[in-house]
């Protein structure tokens, strides 16, 4: 009987342990918190999301959509609990982080075949008969990633920003306005805070001239792009990003504003909002002076400034086959963010694989890769593509699933069509 440890109590090692643990099999689940915190954590529950609460889009027409509703018919137990906990977004599926992360811990520690073991593993080493997977995470540090480093034959890392919060009561609504992008959801999801041209230019002016909380210029990857960097690259730069004004309309004028910022719900009762696409590395002061000059937000409460943390991940092409296991140890998987996923449920759905897998190899069964038209298998394929040479994060996106033929034309349809096909081939085979 193999014996399996799961390393790392993220999104990704909760679903791999609930994975082997559902499946008939004892499994460890190993987490350093409470004894030790990296700089991002700060509750002791399993599943903790740190940067945005927002877990992408829900429709199933949709990249992110489809990744659920994959992870769920895998028997997932981050996708239902998060349905269960959602707050308004609009077509988006955002939790309450809190209740979220609680859930998840309550379903781990009631699981009869699931011990938890509160420790920091500094060594990887596993016994003959142990099956191990190391779901610790893109902040993965100290002796434990320059053991992981030893294993794959190097590391590569990037930088990772976080939005500020704020209170919603500080907001004020006489310049700011409720309303969700082409009116898809309630006036509720989504307060939005409207510039004209000039305070536009002279906001990205103060922005890019803000003092940063690090003088290196780290090489970021472009899904967390800082906003003080993303201004940088031109005065329209942020304007055709996350401060793009499409779809809303700003009632006090009647018509759409020159730039905009959204703030999105942090949790259920509405108490709480983040400035959607607002990573930053800016000093605390600087963010609470160049943010105060967004219109409605002159006077608003900071709850939670932006914060740029440390992430790791490793070379998975050359160092892990699409099942995620190792190439050189096909008792060790890995899981999560530390293999290139980028995202909550990107990470989540990695553990699922592992943990599925882990599970074939203990019981002599031949590993799975799901196929290449749905969005988990073509993630795995991503990550294990010896082609690939200059790795770097990727996320659910239809650009990685085979084209339909005849090609459709409408986006929509064509979406549609790639989801329906993806979800005809998802079979939970235990």
């Amino acid at each position: 009987m193999n014996k399996f440890t799961v390393i790392g109590a993220g999104l990704a090692g909760c679903e791999a342990a609930w994975q082997i643990a559902e499946a008939g099999h004892k499994v460890t689940l190993v987490e350093m918190k409470p004894v030790k915190f990296t700089p991002a954590h700060k509750s002791e529950y399993f599943a903790e999301l740190v940067c945005s609460n927002s877990l992408k889009a829900s429709r199933i027409e949709s990249a992110a959509g489809l990744l659920k509703e994959e992870m769920a018919r895998l028997g997932s137990l981050t996708v239902p609990i998060a349905r269960g906990c959602a707050v308004p977004a609009g077509g988006a599926l955002a939790v309450d982080r809190g209740i979220f992360s609680q859930a998840v811990t309550e379903r781990i520690l009631s699981h009869p075949n699931i011990t938890v073991e509160h420790r920091v593993v500094e060594k990887i080493a596993p016994s003959d008969d142990e099956i191990i997977i190391i779901a610790t995470g893109p902040l993965t540090d100290g002796a434990l990633s320059s053991e992981i480093e030893r294993m794959c034959r190097g590391m590569l890392s990037f930088y990772d920003a976080a939005a500020p919060i704020v209170t919603a009561e500080s907001v004020d609504m006489t310049k700011a306005f409720g309303a969700s992008r082409y009116d898809r959801g309630g006036e509720s999801d989504y307060i939005n805070c409207p510039f004209n041209k000039a305070q536009y230019e002279e906001f990205i002016n103060e922005l890019i001239q803000a003092e940063g909380a690090v003088v290196h210029d780290f090489d970021v990857y472009e899904g967390c792009m800082p906003i003080e960097k993303l201004a940088k690259r031109g005065l329209d730069a942020p304007r055709f990003g996350p401060m793009k004004p499409v779809g809303l309309v700003d009632p006090s004028t009647g018509h759409r504003p020159w730039a905009c910022v959204q703030l999105r719900r942090e949790n259920d009762r509405g108490t709480m909002f983040n400035l959607v696409g607002f990573q930053t590395n800016l000093k605390f002061g600087e963010q609470k002076r160049v943010f105060s000059m967004i219109p409605g937000l002159e006077n608003a409460e900071f709850v939670r400034y932006g914060v740029m943390h440390r992430n790791s991940f490793i070379d998975s092409p050359r160092v892990l086959n699409g099942d995620f296991s190792l190439k050189e140890n096909k008792n060790i998987f890995f899981a999560g963010q530390i293999t290139g996923v980028e995202g909550y449920m990107e990470s989540a759905a990695s553990g699922i694989m592992a943990g599925k897998n882990a599970v074939r190899r203990a019981e002599g069964r031949e590993t799975v890769i799901l196929g290449e038209n749905t969005m988990i298998g073509a993630l795995s394929r991503y990550i294990s593509d010896e082609s690939v040479k200059n790795f770097q994060p990727m996320g659910a996106n239809f650009g990685i699933l085979p084209p339909i033929e005849p090609k459709i034309r409408d986006k929509k349809e064509r979406y549609k069509a790639l989801a329906i096909r993806a979800l005809s081939e998802i079979i939970n085979d235990k």
